[in-house]
């Protein structure tokens, strides 16, 4: 059962407070001036990234580039931790160890922004050639992450403890954050007492969402293979044909989230494909289906994951043909914010001004995306996973007057507005630290 994590008074005290030294404001604008300092490099490095994407987990060549940076700022970096991901330490005085968490991975979708350095990278992915893009803002999250880094140090009269800085690998496939605790991240490494992150969006940039409670959705990614028996297309009775059996099945299953549950409560089922036959006149001998399930709920989560093995069982039954072939490739938990610390964070954002900051209650709905990093959360770091804007205001009116929807992330043509989004996401990372770190 996903539970929000719950901080004992005891815990609370031993938490650090923000320095008095600075108001909130003040940090704020001393973060801004270190930005203008560092920018003109944070935004080569957004080009280079988003020109060049790469699979989860054969992230080599962005590994490199981030491990190359962040040891020139005097980090203690590991390579290959988890395969692909990389961790970079900085320790500075007695005090907390601050997990600060960015992606690596690219989406293989091919770019189609326009974009002059849009990328054209390709890669292999599931046996198959495919375009790669950075679709979903992971190029925004890396070069915010470098700049955070780079302001926090050059602050670094400002905060004690040590900053953990993390890339992960294989975020879009819900397993690189497993794949790093696997790898000992937190036994080769110091076990963070608190963690960080944020997410572009595709709302108006400057806005900051703190959600208290749930953040995003829990994820299953399924496997059906109906197994049939071949033969002419002329002489169906001669075989077990397993497209009407899959055909079936992506109706029919539906029906567990119109039927089976509860209409309150949040629960998706989507098909993404569905893959059979090679030609007109041949029926296949199998028909391999994927799914997409996404929860809130741990009960709901167990109701879909029995619900698609049950309908595909019962369209092989019908077409007594042998048993369906059921694995799940992946999946990841729900991110559950700790309230403490996203209330506090809020406060402190909120009173830095120059931003829209957004405290959401736990009792309204999360995000109904999955993002890993609830594996880091269930592994004992008590976290806050922030969201930022992405368009500015006027690109936003001008869809709206045009009637047209605004790219989302993992869209072909998602381009977030990068200069203000990337110095959002440095500002809201690094008050965030000093937030959490003493003074």
């Amino acid at each position: 059962m996903i539970r929000p994590l719950l901080i004992s008074t005891m815990m609370l005290a031993s938490i650090p407070t923000a320095a008095a030294a600075a108001t909130p404001a003040e940090e704020r604008a001393a973060i801004d001036g270190q930005i203008g300092k560092d920018y003109p490099a944070l935004d080569a490095l957004y080009r280079d990234l988003h020109a060049h994407p790469e699979m989860g987990f054969q992230e080599t060549r962005t590994a490199a580039v981030l491990a190359k940076r962040m040891r020139a700022l005097g980090f203690t970096v590991t390579e290959k931790v988890g395969r692909t991901g990389l961790v970079a330490l900085y320790r500075n005085g007695a005090g907390p160890t601050l997990l600060v968490r960015t992606e690596l991975d690219g989406l293989p979708m091919e770019e189609e922004t326009g974009l002059p350095y849009a990328s054209r990278a390709e890669a292999t992915f599931e046996g198959k050639q495919t375009f790669v893009a950075h679709s979903c803002g992971h190029d925004v999250h890396m070069t915010a992450w470098i700049g955070a880094a780079q302001a926090l140090l050059a602050m670094k009269d400002r905060w004690k403890g040590t900053l953990m800085f993390v890339a992960q690998p294989a975020e879009e496939q819900v397993s690189g954050a497993a794949a790093m605790i696997e790898d000992g991240l937190f036994t080769r490494f110091p076990k963070p007492d608190l963690g960080i992150a944020v997410h572009v969006g595709s709302n108006e940039v400057g806005t900051v969402i703190v959600k208290d409670g749930i953040v995003s959705s829990n994820s299953d990614s399924v496997e059906v293979v109906f197994n049939g028996r071949g033969g002419h297309g002329s002489m169906p009775s001669a075989t077990i044909d397993p497209i009407v059996m899959g055909a079936r099945f992506v109706t029919d299953v539906q029906t567990v989230i119109s039927r089976q549950k509860d209409a309150n409560a949040f629960g998706v089922v989507t098909v993404g494909a569905f893959q059979a036959g090679t030609v007109a006149n041949i029926i296949p001998d199998k028909a391999v289906v994927k799914l997409s399930l996404r929860s809130f709920d741990a009960d709901v989560r167990k109701l879909l994951l029995d619900g698609v093995t049950r309908t595909a069982q019962a369209s092989t039954t019908m077409a007594m043909a042998p048993a369906p072939t059921i694995t799940r490739l992946h999946g990841t938990a729900a991110v559950v914010n700790d309230d403490t610390l996203a209330a506090r964070l809020a406060t402190a954002l909120s009173a830095a001004g120059g931003d829209r900051i957004r405290h959401v209650p736990a009792s309204q709905p999360g995000w109904s995306a999955s993002e890993d990093y609830s594996a880091f959360i269930d592994a004992g770091v008590p976290s806050v996973y922030l969201t930022i804007g992405g368009y500015e205001k006027e690109r936003l009116a001008d869809w709206a007057s045009k009637g047209q929807p605004v790219p989302s992330n993992h869209s072909p043509y998602f381009a977030p507005d990068h200069d203000p989004a990337i110095r959002s996401g440095i500002r809201t990372l690094t008050l965030a630290a000093l937030t959490l770190l003493p003074g």
